[in-house]
């Protein structure tokens, strides 16, 4: 009997074990996740950022504007790949949309395009991707 007893008390504090674990490790999952979409909305402030000045030295040097746009694409299907997260999603597609009318404006002559929906949509994405 004192092995079936053992036996029993380590089949429940292996159980035991388990349940107090997994919650951790779905939770850590959940942080990660998030932590990888605001490094990700970081960095796309930060070409928004570039794409500022870009835009203001258009003259000089057009294809600087394409450059922060493309870091922009990149992001935005780096963070669309890992999310399933509704909110992070429009973000993303809101932004998409924005870079893709200034992308268009640029290509149509548009010396100084409005970037303004951009820096609104990538303040939108860092939000959404807050824990």
């Amino acid at each position: 009997m004192p092995s079936r007893r053992r036996r029993t008390a380590r089949i429940f504090i292996a159980t035991a074990a388990v349940a107090l674990v997994t919650p951790l490790a779905i939770g850590c999952s959940a942080v990660d996740k998030a932590l990888d979409c605001v490094q990700t909305a970081d960095a796309i402030a930060r070409s928004a950022a570039e794409l500022q000045q870009a835009v203001e030295s258009a003259a000089d040097n057009p294809l600087e504007a394409d450059k922060a746009l493309d870091k922009i694409d990149k992001n935005l299907n780096e963070i669309g790949d890992k999310t399933d997260d509704a909110d992070v999603g429009k973000a993303v597609d809101d932004l998409t949309q924005a870079v893709d009318n200034v992308r268009q404006a640029i290509k149509d002559g548009d010396p100084a395009p409005d970037i303004s929906p951009v820096t609104r949509a990538t303040g939108e994405l860092t939000k959404a991707c807050k824990p």
